[in-house]
């Protein structure tokens, strides 16, 4: 059951992330609002140098030996959205009422949940006794 639970909890984080890329990558008017916010008249290499990076992230949970470092990756992309959400874009973004926010902070935590779980395939941490 453990098991299967794993599987769900990556099957959410990609499909949310996997969701986010058509917007990023054909250049959407609210993914390019909303990177405008974040980076200027550069809102460009951001928005798609992210969705690289969830592109990868996405793979690399599904690789049983690097599925710590797609969580990982993802946390840290998911970090940068926080941070931009509370910093410049707000909460509610163009009256969401806080869904982008939300999923993020949601994805967040379903990685650091994966991490935790996945904690003894990490290099130079998991061989580690407890």
């Amino acid at each position: 059951m453990k098991k299967y639970i794993l599987i769900i909890l990556k099957m959410i984080a990609v499909i949310i992330m996997l969701q986010t890329l058509l917007f990023k990558f054909s250049a959407a008017d609210q993914s390019v609002e909303l990177f405008s916010k974040l980076a200027g008249k550069d809102e460009a290499y951001l928005r798609v140098g992210t969705g690289i990076i969830e592109l990868i992230a996405s793979i690399l949970l599904y690789i049983p030996k690097t599925t710590w470092l797609g969580a990982l990756l993802t946390m840290g992309v998911m970090t940068g959205a926080i941070l931009g959400h509370i910093t410049k874009i707000g909460i509610n973004h163009n009256n969401d009422h806080g869904l982008l926010f939300g999923a993020a902070v949601y994805i967040f935590i379903i990685s650091a949940i994966i991490l935790f779980k996945e904690r003894k395939q990490i290099p130079f941490f998991g061989n580690q006794s407890e």
